[in-house]
């Protein structure tokens, strides 16, 4: 006679999106991708106008954001408190066009860059697209 094995149930909690996509180290290699494309492709050139010069705090800032937004650290967000993407970018002429081209550059940036779980990539890109263009003021 032998005993039938129960499985156990899996105890342990679903990995976050942040978790998937391979953590802190992938979003600043995503971001960097962004804001590269942003400053080297004539394609978002009316999107880069929008920008300051420096690039540097936004590249900073960034992946602070994507990680607590994908159920990681929430440092952005405690450094932040109370502040969200709409309000944060409600003084800038956000149009269909330029929300276009972020969420263009940021669907790219994705694409383009090493990540751990591509499903999760392309889910977070799908997204962030929707949260751009809902942006557009025109």
């Amino acid at each position: 006679m032998t005993e039938t094995a129960t499985a156990e149930p899996d105890t342990q909690p679903a990995a976050s999106p942040f978790e998937r996509i391979g953590g802190m180290a992938v979003l600043r290699a995503v971001t960097d991708r962004f804001y590269d494309l942003m400053e080297q492709e004539p394609a978002y050139a009316e999107l880069r106008a929008m920008h300051a010069a420096d690039l540097s705090a936004m590249r900073e800032q960034l992946p602070g954001f994507l990680a607590g937004w994908a159920g990681g650290p929430r440092d952005w967000f405690q450094a932040n408190p109370g502040k969200c993407m709409m309000s944060m970018h409600a003084p800038f002429p956000i149009g269909q066009v330029t929300a276009g081209q972020w969420a263009d550059a940021m669907r790219r940036a994705l694409a383009e860059t090493e990540v751990a779980d591509r499903e999760i990539a392309e889910a977070m890109a799908d997204v962030l697209t929707r949260m751009a263009k809902g942006m557009a003021r025109d």
